[in-house]
């Protein structure tokens, strides 16, 4: 019998009727930042010693981050992508469509996702069976959502989408809901009890826009990474920990454990789009918070990750950055994919410089193979 514990049972009856249908209630952790332990059926604590072993922790790290963000629902019987095409822009680096997909159906109303796709500039020697490889850019908290990767409206800095098509990738950048051209009711959303946040909803939808890039006959399926700048960044790492279809995540100015956020103060997490339940269950505190950045980043392993963690980063304080990715580079050395975990400290703010974002381009290229 896993073991529950009175705190676990006590927040399962604090939710909302509609959203208890939450997966198993993993073991408790005290201490997120110890990664090389995990928990048995009877709730004894053992060392992580084998893949297997963190196989199991790992299992426990993706069930503590659906108790804060709420199940990640089913994938079974999704609707046709329906994707439906818009405005195209030409540019001698690449084609971009304007698109529109379908993420799911309820209630016999379509929930479509507004998308930019990029077609790089063929040449005329290329292969036209060549299949290429795909990156999902997923964009920073700004009204213009992926206008803002975009080199027509973006600003400084954050055209990650745009200079990854003209490098030669199939690029996919859509609106997280509230953003850019996606008009979302969180109320309603709420009420319909299918998600416990936005930012399951974000993973959900993500996770459509790796089937829509894997359903490309133009895209190499086994190589799609995804990458994304502040919001972007951790959204990134959140459908990485999730999808596994994912061989290359890059996170900018994305994350620090959740102590080490404005000195532990998480209510900017908390919002609508985000994770109310850190307010509403958690009460804001991160030591009741049932996953931590630690183990997000550790459950990326063995994939190769690069985060871009300036030294003058006012949301995402590096020193916790630095602490955390020491703690994960041990789950890293136990997979054997110690060189797979990349973390450089611009001496910048909260920015994806030049000289990182080439970095990252070619942290990328390697891993996909380009």
């Amino acid at each position: 019998m896993t073991h529950i514990s009175l705190q676990s049972i006590i927040i399962l009856l604090l939710l909302p009727t509609a959203l208890r249908a939450d997966p198993a209630v993993p073991p408790a952790y005290a201490d997120h930042s110890g990664l090389l332990v995990y928990r048995d059926a009877e709730g004894r604590e053992l060392v992580v010693k084998s893949k297997e072993d963190w196989t199991r922790r790992r299992e426990h790290i993706l069930l503590g981050m659906q108790q804060a963000m709420g199940p990640l629902p089913s994938r079974d019987g999704l609707p046709k992508l329906d994707v439906r095409e818009g405005e195209v822009l030409k540019r001698e680096e690449y084609k971009r469509v304007t698109i529109t997909f379908v993420a799911e159906i309820t209630d016999d109303k379509e929930d479509r996702v507004p998308a930019f796709l990029y077609l790089p500039a063929t040449k005329a020697d290329d292969d036209a069976k060549k299949q290429r490889p795909a990156m999902l850019v997923l964009h920073q908290t700004h009204r213009l959502g992926k206008g803002d990767v975009d080199w027509e409206q973006g600003r400084t800095n954050r055209c990650i989408a745009s200079e990854l098509a003209a490098r030669g990738y199939i690029v996919l950048a859509p609106d997280y809901p509230s953003f850019g051209d996606y008009t979302f009711d969180f109320a309603a959303m709420y009420k319909a009890g299918r998600y416990g946040s936005g930012s399951m909803k974000g993973i959900f939808n993500h996770m459509r826009a790796i089937d829509l890039l894997q359903a490309r006959d133009d895209v190499d399926g086994k190589r799609i990474g995804v990458i994304g700048h502040s919001l972007g960044g951790h959204n990134a790492m959140f459908l990485a920990v999730f999808d596994t279809r994912v061989k290359v995540i890059v996170s900018s100015c994305g994350w620090t454990p959740f102590h080490d956020y404005y000195g532990g103060k998480i209510a900017g997490w908390t919002s609508d789009r985000y994770m109310p339940r850190l307010r509403d269950v958690y009460k804001l505190d991160p030591d009741r918070v049932p996953f931590d950045f630690y183990e997000v980043v550790a459950a990326l392993a063995p994939r190769p990750f690069y985060s871009c963690s300036p030294t003058r980063d006012s949301n995402f304080d590096v020193n916790g950055v630095k602490k955390a990715t020491a703690k994960a580079k041990m789950i890293y050395k136990l997979l054997g994919a110690e060189e797979n975990l990349v973390v450089e400290h611009p001496d910048s703010g909260h920015d994806f410089p030049p000289d990182s974002r080439e970095a990252a381009y070619r942290f990328i290229d390697a891993a996909l193979g380009k």
